[in-house]
């Protein structure tokens, strides 16, 4: 057995059902849902007219972004109707970005034929992962862009045949807007990667010394992806429903 940095791309398989393939990221995604939804849940039956700290808290965060979101998109009726999509975004990523130093993670796995394939992986480190979630963000987008504006007139942002300088600038903003999905996807899963590819490399070099403020440096950056993410979704959503004339 080789002793040395294994650094994987691709999230490992381990196992199938009905043919459907059951990545370590997978598994990991599935746990940080089962989290979520089993703190909401608990949260939810413990709510009282009289919070407590945590409660407060939370409460006070919610509002906060629900104020700063109608500040974005100029209507509070819209951010709270969005705050569900762009919470649980954050949500859902910064919990995986934080897990993913928790011990265990990457560490516990099985071997197979000679190869370890560790239980738990960060879905934010596959590519499947990042790009699934840039695809909902931005089919979100679009939706909500043509349900405010109407079909025509939001096509209308990205095929004007009025005159060729027209033509070609919707040109330009339809190739912008499609390569939201690259820029989402890349974005989260090249700054989450790099990330536990450097630690890994610390640990290998430094053990004693490197690992432990790179994972306090990277666990602030997970957050800031989270937010980064999330916020994105946000102003794009408020660039899809700007009326054309009044956009800049």
């Amino acid at each position: 057995m080789e002793s040395g940095i294994s650094v994987v791309l691709k999230a490992e398989q381990l196992g199938s059902v009905f043919g459907f393939p059951i990545t370590n990221s997978l598994i990991m995604a599935w746990l940080v849902m089962a989290l979520l939804i089993g703190f909401a849940y608990f949260f939810g039956r413990s709510l009282k007219l009289v919070p407590g700290k945590l409660q407060a808290g939370i409460e006070w965060a919610f509002e906060g972004a629900i104020a700063y979101m109608a500040g974005v998109l100029e209507s509070e009726k819209l951010a709270r109707r969005f705050f569900p999509l762009v919470a649980s975004i954050f949500l859902f990523v910064a919990v995986i970005n934080e897990i993913e130093f928790f011990p265990g993670v990457g560490s516990l796995g099985i071997w197979h034929a000679s190869e370890f394939l560790p239980i738990l992986r960060a879905p934010t480190t596959d590519l499947n992962f990042t790009l699934a979630l840039a695809a909902i963000a931005f089919f979100t987008i679009e939706i909500t862009g043509i349900a405010m504006l109407g079909f025509f007139k939001y096509v209308g942002k990205y095929v004007n045949l009025k005159s060729p300088v027209g033509f070609v600038v919707g040109l330009i903003e339809l190739i912008s807007n499609l390569g939201r999905l690259v820029s989402f996807s890349f974005r989260l899963f090249g700054n989450i990667f790099a990330g536990e590819v450097m630690v890994l490399v610390a640990a290998y070099f430094l053990p004693y010394v490197l690992p432990a403020p790179l994972m306090g440096f990277e666990m602030f950056i997970g957050l800031v992806q989270a937010l980064v993410f999330a916020m994105l979704t946000l102003f794009f959503i408020k660039l899809a429903i700007v009326d054309p004339h009044e956009a800049h």
